[in-house]
């Protein structure tokens, strides 16, 4: 059986089903992040509070996409994928209607639970699917994708909100979303490599924990954790700020600040470049530097100077996981798949931790506290970093002197 090769009807297809995938996921994913404050308001809670309409969600997604997964081993890709979407554009709208903050956090913890089924699985039907050649523009459409779901998703939300209220906002989100999971089975072709396995829990636990013990990929996990954590806490709050005087902003203009992720799919690309010239480690640390420098421009007060530090900070967040995430393929020897969602893992536990414990720091001594939790987390990342280089300097000469 043939791949899906470049410029066939077939390869079109594919790609424009898992861009309406990835579009859904992480439209419904972070379309809540900019309905914060409101939902802060309506329900008489604290930033704090009300981020764990978000942290919740990708706690559950974190622990979910390591089962999702191995369920794809048994079920079939396209299967998994379809009912993740499908499921979890009903409960977007369902959501759309909690008449208390509860039930709220309960919607979005099962909604972790399905939108883990399109992550866990997308990256593996495309490295079974598609020709070797043209796999990475198939991957990266996808992740474009994803990127353009985000953006697209805090964007419509912000502004069905300034018009109507963020139950419309959820209402909307989750119409579009259904609609894309209807294009996404109707259009996705069948996979042909897959051979479905039998669920071995013992086998896959043993393998998941002996990731642990490979080099460097522990200081992968947790820089992962640390960069996820200080860009949501960054983008959970400052909708916060910038509603309250003296910025005053509506939500449809702060909704648009979203549209900075477009340096993200810029940076992720062209460090990664860098990344492939230069080394990892040094680009890394680049990245994250950026990314410092970036949240401590938000401390200024003028608005223009302010988003540019957002825009700069984005820019350094995107280029670092792009660099991490792809270090995870390089240090892990086995199961490359179970590390990546290991990684993930921690990626997402880290919005969740961090996204809920900047809203202490928010709460308690307003933007200059958030910006100062994200500095830390940085300066431990570079630390790590730097850790990790020794380590992958020393692993490469092993495997040149076992040659």
């Amino acid at each position: 059986m043939s791949y899906i090769q470049r410029g066939t009807r077939t390869f079109r297809m594919a790609n424009l089903a898992l861009f309406a995938g990835g579009f859904n996921t992480f439209a419904i994913l972070w379309g809540t992040q900019p309905l914060l404050p409101d939902i802060a308001k309506e329900f008489h809670i604290s930033p704090a509070v009300s981020s764990l309409s978000l942290s919740s969600t990708t706690i559950a997604l974190a622990i979910s996409m390591l089962i999702a997964g191995s369920l794809s081993e048994v079920f079939g890709r396209k299967p998994v994928m379809t009912i993740s979407l499908v499921a979890s554009s009903i409960l977007a709208i369902l959501t759309a209607y909690s008449p208390s903050f509860h039930l709220l956090i309960f919607f979005r913890i099962l909604q972790g639970v399905v939108l883990a089924g399109l992550p866990a699985v997308a990256m593996a039907y495309l490295g079974e699917e598609i020709e070797p050649p043209s796999l990475g523009m198939a991957m990266g459409l996808y992740i474009s994708g994803n990127s353009i779901g985000g953006m697209g998703g805090r964007i419509i939300s912000g502004i069905l909100t300034d018009y109507f209220n963020w139950h419309v906002a959820l209402i909307g989100i989750g119409i579009i979303s259904l609609l894309a999971s209807l294009v996404f089975w109707a259009i996705l072709p069948k996979s042909n490599h897959f051979t479905a396995r039998k669920f071995e829990l013992h086998s896959l636990v043993k393998s998941l924990f002996s990731q642990f013990k490979e080099p460097g990929l522990i200081y992968l996990f947790a820089i992962g954790f640390l960069l996820m954590g200080s860009f949501v806490s960054l983008y959970n709050y400052i909708g916060f700020q910038l509603i309250a005087p003296p910025y005053s902003l509506s939500q449809t203009l702060v909704g648009f600040i979203f549209i900075v992720y477009i340096v993200g799919t810029f940076s992720s690309t062209w460090m990664g470049m860098l990344a492939d010239q230069h080394g990892r480690r040094k680009i890394l640390q680049v990245s994250l530097f950026i990314l410092l420098i970036g949240a401590c421009i938000t401390l200024n007060t003028n608005l223009w100077i302010k988003i540019i530090g957002i825009a700069i900070f984005t820019y350094g967040f995107f280029a670092g996981h792009s660099i991490a995430s792809g270090w995870i393929g390089q240090l892990a020897t086995h199961d490359k798949a179970q590390a990546s969602s290991l990684y993930l893992f921690f990626y997402y536990v880290g919005s969740s931790i961090g996204g809920t414990t900047g809203g202490a720091f928010y709460s308690g001594y307003g933007w200059f506290g958030v910006v100062a939790m994200i500095v830390v987390l940085t300066i431990i990342g570079i630390l790590l970093s730097i850790r990790l280089g020794f380590v992958a300097k020393k692993r490469m000469k092993l495997s040149s002197h076992s040659i």
